[in-house]
């Protein structure tokens, strides 16, 4: 069978290689029209869980009280705050900013309202909203206000006045909304039901649809930050500005995946040249395995835009990953072309380039199989960017396959085979010297893989998931630094929602009137206003649970209980807000019914402020919007969020279904506590499909458990280092291990295959094992080299969780060659698993395999 599936390759492939390569050209042309429609997401949906039920809490809460899609711009003047010249200038900044079409609305100290500056009554605040601009108010008051309010100190401005905020609010977009609900619902429809069709179409329809809008939106929101950055950018030389939030951050780091692709692609392609000139010293080395690289990328970019297939950040080095893995493969082919042309130097083209592509085949098989089986294994996490980018490289190593046994030998076919190159080489040497010396210290060499091995168990205990955001940012970004100074002057960036509920079957007490005529006619109000309130049913906020002096005390103690966490920055709610009505009218501490009566009251944009983003509309849940201190070093968001829970519950014996969690904070959290268990899950699928793998492959179990132990020790030692220097284990960190696996694995495959034919040549353990280190060594030596410098390359990226995958994987690299190089032909020695050294089989051997 094998023979006849040779025959036809060489028929199909070998025979017609212009129409091979015409084939591929076609295929790769169209592949390349579709790399308009490739697109990079790093919004927060690439943050969370794979159908996390805080998900759907998060956007409910975001609908009910208000979305968290602002830009946050601070501004530090280089006079004082209150100066009139600074004043000026930003209210010219303001009028700028306002001009910016897809700015909803604009809210800083400018804006807000004033009640002590000089004070005002309840009355006059219903006729007019005094601000900071208004020609009566007092600057030297407003500046004390704004300083002690508990809304606007530490949101809008910093306890030492040197800082200022604007809150730039985004146009919500209706569509998107309409369209990201429609699809929860599908999707969940979809999980209750999958068997249902209809919902399938009907979520293909939305889905191509939400990402066609989602690719809209992100070129709509780079314009408007570049639009806020030009407003800044002309009043830099009065202040230091800085912009921070979600959309900002979302936006950074779209433009830092989409730097590091184009960027380290290119670079890494140099370093493929550079290698393969050095490595071969020939033209048709460096240009053929180039070729299969540039096509393979071509075609897997193209094909996902083609379907719409987003990249994150977890997926943003798929293109680094198939250059790499591509020119393993070529590499392999090209060592094997060259042993065959200078074993017979006047063998015909295509027997060279068959014998070479038969010879490899089964070894690159399985090697790829392997590795499609390493990426394949992040399918089994519970995060979707992770679970993409296991889809995404399982696809990406079937192109780099498929290339590598059409395009490379049809190209190849095109040449003659040229001047016999020899084997004899500084890499050769390299690795015959390694085996010369793996012979004379066998028990030292063993001896020390039992150290590291110890070493690494060791490393495990100190892995951790808990890391800051702030730092996936190098210090020198905007980002770094506009969360830093958020942090520190504007009481926090990470956003977290505690949301209490009424207790279930609760009577409420109907208003009573016991307030004499004259407090109505102090605040204005009409006895037709009165009337109405006292005889009609309580309804809404005057009918609800917290809405009444008693447990608007009781909201005063929660929040001053979270404000005393050391994590917990800004704190807005209900009480904030009823500090400054309590200030205007402090007879609403204790009356139900004046406190009801001046709610009525109140004009619609001070309840926008003071209430509506904090209580629900039946009055019956409250929210307090916390923002958490993201630069803090000590900070634990699990132990954060149990503490917060376990307070409420025993100092105010809230019951445990009364208190909910929501917020960017929950659904990162909910994601950094799923990666021990899809760390563990991986690595065990990983090894376990692998092992299966080599059985089938070699039908010997003690051969199949020795080559998959140096991978384990590869993947050990990575994730010790990442233990022992305290680097916590991410989103992208969480794929390390397995791609070291996926790739180290083809290096044992190639040298396990070609220690198998020498050992059946010479019936020796230690003479097969110099043949492979001479021959297949070569070839493992190069790829290593090459990714290693390739995935070293990302330390120069802005983006921190690139720099640690491509050092971890590099070094990853490198301890998986040198296992390879020493641990696995020392276990082939020690444990002999394809028999019993035997020299007399020596000429039969020789002569079988040379008739091969």
């Amino acid at each position: 069978m094998f023979f006849n599936l040779a025959s036809m390759y060489k028929r199909i492939i070998l025979s017609k290689p212009k129409r091979v390569c015409l084939v591929v050209l076609l295929i790769t042309v169209f592949f390349a029209m579709q790399i308009k429609h490739f697109r990079l997401d790093a919004s927060g949906d690439t943050l969370v869980l794979e159908n996390d039920n805080a998900l759907n809490f998060y956007r409910q809460i975001k609908k009910q009280y208000g979305s968290d899609d602002f830009l946050i711009m601070t501004y530090t003047p280089n006079k004082d705050l209150f100066d009139n010249s600074t004043l000026d200038d930003l209210v010219k900044m303001s009028d700028e900013l306002a001009q910016i079409p897809q700015l909803d609305s604009i809210i800083s100290i400018l804006t807000v309202p004033l009640i002590n500056s000089p004070p005002v009554t309840l009355k006059s605040l219903q006729n007019h909203i005094p601000t900071l601009l208004d020609p009566k108010t007092n600057i030297n008051m407003a500046k004390k206000e704004l300083l002690i309010s508990p809304l606007f100190k530490n949101l809008l401005i910093s306890s030492n006045s040197k800082t200022t905020a604007f809150l730039l609010y985004i146009k919500p977009d209706a569509d998107y909304q309409i369209l990201q609900t429609k699809r929860a619902q599908l999707q969940q429809q979809i999980q209750e039901d999958p068997l249902k069709k209809k919902y399938q179409k009907q979520f293909k329809i939305i889905n191509s649809l939400y990402s066609n809008h989602l690719k809209v939106m992100q070129k709509k929101q780079a314009t408007l930050i570049e639009d806020v950055r030009t407003v800044m950018q002309k009043h830099s030389p009065v202040a230091q500005l800085h912009l921070g939030g979600v959309p900002m951050i979302t936006s950074d780091s779209i433009a830092f995946i989409r730097h590091d692709l184009i960027n380290f692609g290119f670079i890494v392609v140099l370093f493929i040249i550079v290698t393969l000139a050095i490595a071969f010293a020939r033209v048709r080395w460096v240009v053929l395995p180039l070729l299969c690289c540039i096509v393979s990328g071509i075609n897997m970019v193209g094909f996902l835009g083609f379907v719409n297939w987003p990249v994150t950040v977890v997926s943003s080095n798929f293109i680094s990953l198939m250059l790499i893995l591509t020119l393993s493969l070529t590499i392999h082919l090209i060592v094997r072309y060259q042993e065959l042309h200078w074993k017979y130097p006047k063998a015909p083209q295509i027997t060279l380039v068959s014998k070479a592509m038969q010879k490899k085949f089964i070894p690159c098989l399985f090697t790829t199989a392997t590795t499609i089986v390493a990426f394949g294994s992040l399918i089994v996490s519970d995060i979707r960017p992770v679970i993409d980018f296991g889809w995404m490289m399982t696809i990406g190593v079937l192109i780099a396959f498929i290339m590598a046994f059409t395009l490379f030998p049809a190209s190849l076919m095109l040449l003659k085979p040229g001047k016999a190159v020899n084997q004899k080489n500084f890499t050769e040497q390299l690795t015959l010297s390694v085996a010369h010396k793996l012979v004379k210290s066998q028990v030292p060499v063993l001896t020390s893989y039992v150290i590291i091995i110890s070493f690494s168990i060791l490393g495990f205990k100190y892995l951790s998931v808990e890391n800051r955001f702030i730092d996936y940012f190098k210090e020198s970004t905007e980002i770094h630094q506009g969360m830093s100074l958020i942090d520190k002057e504007l009481g926090g960036t990470t956003p977290l929602d505690v949301v209490i509920n009424a207790p279930k079957d609760i009577p409420v007490e109907v208003i009573k009137n016991e307030t004499d005529d004259d407090f109505f006619d102090e605040l204005g109000f009409e006895e037709d206003d009165l009337t109405e309130l006292e005889h009609d049913k309580p309804t809404g906020i005057t009918a609800s649970y917290w809405f009444n002096p008693t447990m608007l005390e009781e909201i005063s103690r929660y929040h001053s209980f979270l404000e005393s966490l050391p994590q917990t920055g800004k704190i807005l709610s209900l009480a904030s807000g009823m500090t400054l009505i309590n200030d205007i009218e402090p007879e609403t501490k204790t009356d139900n019914f004046k406190l009801s009566l001046i709610y009525s009251k109140l004009p619609d944009s001070v309840k926008s402020v003071l209430f509506d983003p904090y209580l629900s509309e039946d009055g019956n849940q409250i929210r307090f919007s916390i923002r958490v201190f993201e630069s803090d070093k000590n900070l634990k968001r699990d132990e954060l969020l149990k503490d917060i829970k376990q307070g409420l519950m025993e100092e105010f014996s809230l019951k445990d279904e009364q208190i909910q969690f929501t917020g960017m904070l929950v659904l990162y959290n909910n994601m950094l506590k799923s990666l021990f268990s899809s760390q563990i899950l991986t690595l065990g699928m990983v090894f376990f499909s692998i092992l299966i793998m080599f059985i089938l492959l070699y039908k010997n179990l003690t051969l199949s458990l020795i080559t998959l132990i140096p991978n384990l020790v590869a993947a050990g030692m990575v994730l010790s280092i990442m233990g022992w220097f305290n680097i916590p284990l991410d989103m992208m960190t969480i794929t390390i291990a397995s791609i070291c696996v996926g790739i180290a694995v083809d290096n044992s495959i190639h040298y396990v295959h070609r220690f198998k034919q020498e050992f059946k040549l010479y019936g020796d353990y230690q003479q097969a094992m110099i043949k492979s280190h001479s021959s297949i060594g070569r070839a493992m030596y190069y790829t290593s080299i090459t990714i290693t410098l390739g995935f070293s390359i990302l330390i120069l990226s802005n983006f921190m969780p690139s720099i640690y995958f491509g050092v971890l994987t590099g070094f990853s690299m490198l301890v998986a060659l040198i296992a390879n190089l020493t641990l696995l032909p020392l276990l082939l020695i020690k444990f002999e698993p394809l028999g019993q050294a035997n020299s007399n089989n020596l000429l039969s051997s020789k002569q079988e395999l040379l008739n091969e």
